[in-house]
């Protein structure tokens, strides 16, 4: 489709009638829209036809890149056959086959697969099991969780609870009640042990002990957890961190969640980040790359002993979405996972983070980068005042340096991605799977233009 014909009526829409996610949409009084009408591998182009490198996947979603027609060909493959029917008592064959697909992937014995929108709903559709697990074997008061500060778990009400960003929160309170936080994994500022990793992931762990104890255990029903934190810049797990997080909810008897919305299906190299940090979950939660975009799709993956109080004679969990395991969506997901088997796309992510990591890690020599954090293709670049202090930015410095320039310039030169201070100032990067020393290069380059003239305007 062809929209540079009518891009004046495009912006006079966009602005009267589409109300976007997450956008302050005074920003555009003056300004136009961005308007994304096109993409062809690890680039997107705007109604003018200018070119930016997505250097974010979309939002964590476009793991094989833009413009595959064997994805396209296989939604309307299905949309011819069979367009739409739920899973309410019925199943059809992509879901039931996608079902045993990721199941087979899963680690130990996380084997039941249950289909959402997206991840939001996947996040909802875990706290709702195990309230609703504990209730059936015979521990009604176990319903509370906790995750982790700054962490982020989605925008229902639910999940909203569970996330750990106060500012996303306070407009929408009261929300639902018995979620706690505790310490996350940033060593960059941490509070204890910052220079021995594992010193630093076992306390980190043990803060979850701490806080399930002061809660009292027969009361907490699970702990929310992402392999590598997204709000915040991306915080990979120290050593051992999972390992003792494990111990910790199988003495308690508390569920221990992965969220993987984000870090499954190869952004960290793996189909899902639990196997790539050593741990099994009791369950999975996963959306955005299992479809690489082209069609929404979302899930939560329980484990057999979190499915058999449901097998019994006249049991049935109470939930579902009118759209979760839609056939378009769970035929595409089948494609898309076809197609990491036969391009290889895990080893090529493996093969190429050190790469990219290093790549990276060359912006280190600007004074304004403190940190560079991550794994697979997932970083963070955490902005910072002072290099040798690691003092950070004003609310005011943040919001005339971050968004008032850094990330309009970013886009101005070609580079789509995420600059954010939910927590301290990050960019962040998570390109298609795809992707290779050529557009790290061109990120690098990008990015080091950029942040040079920001280092000079504090």
């Amino acid at each position: 489709m062809n929209f540079d014909h009518d891009h004046d009526h495009l912006q006079r829409a966009a602005k009267d009638h589409l109300w976007m996610h997450f956008t302050r949409h005074s920003s555009y009084a003056e300004a136009e829209v961005p308007i994304i009408v096109r993409g062809e591998g690890a680039y997107i182009y705007d109604a003018k036809g200018k070119r930016y490198l997505d250097a974010l996947g979309g939002l964590f979603v476009s793991q094989l890149g833009h413009g595959r027609k064997d994805l396209v060909d296989a939604a309307a493959a299905q949309a011819s056959e069979l367009a739409f029917h739920p899973l309410w008592s019925y199943a059809h064959p992509t879901a039931i086959m996608l079902a045993e697909k990721i199941a087979g992937y899963a680690p130990g014995s996380l084997n039941r697969v249950f289909f959402t929108s997206g991840g939001g709903e996947a996040v909802e559709t875990a706290w709702k099991l195990a309230k609703n697990y504990y209730k059936l074997v015979g521990k009604p008061m176990k319903h509370k969780v906790i995750s982790r500060a700054i962490a982020y778990h989605g925008t229902t009400q639910g999940a909203l609870s569970i996330t750990g960003l106060p500012t996303l929160k306070q407009q929408f309170e009261p929300l639902v009640p018995s979620t706690f936080r505790v310490p996350n994994t940033n060593i960059y500022r941490a509070p204890i042990h910052g220079d021995d990793p594992e010193a630093f992931g076992r306390w980190a762990a043990d803060q979850i002990a701490v806080a399930i104890e002061n809660e009292g255990p027969d009361t907490v029903a699970a702990v929310f957890l992402e392999p590598v934190q997204n709000a915040g810049g991306c915080f990979p797990p120290p050593p051992g961190y999972f390992q003792r997080v494990r111990e910790i909810c199988d003495e308690y008897d508390v569920l221990l969640v992965s969220d993987e919305v984000i870090c499954a299906f190869g952004r960290l190299g793996y189909m899902f980040g639990a196997e790539r940090y050593g741990y099994e979950p009791d369950m999975i939660t996963c959306a955005k790359g299992i479809t690489s975009g082209y069609a929404p799709l979302g899930a939560m993956i329980a484990s057999d002993k979190l499915m058999e109080p449901f097998l019994a004679e006249g049991q049935m969990f109470a939930h579902g979405y009118t759209f979760g395991g839609h056939p378009v969506s769970t035929a595409v997901a089948l494609k898309n996972l076809e197609i990491f088997e036969e391009e290889n796309i895990l080893d090529h992510v493996r093969s190429n983070e050190h790469a990219f990591r290093s790549t990276l890690e060359r912006l280190t020599d600007l004074p304004i980068v403190g940190n560079v954090r991550g794994d697979g293709y997932f970083y963070g670049i955490e902005l910072v005042k002072d290099k040798e202090t690691r003092e950070s930015f004003t609310d005011e410095e943040c919001e005339r340096l971050l968004y008032g320039f850094v990330s309009k310039q970013l886009f101005a030169e070609g580079l789509y991605c995420r600059a954010d201070d939910r927590g301290d100032p990050v960019i962040q990067l998570a390109p298609p799977l795809i992707c290779d020393q050529l557009h790290f290069d061109e990120m690098e380059q990008v990015l080091r233009t950029v942040l040079d003239k920001a280092g000079s305007l504090l």
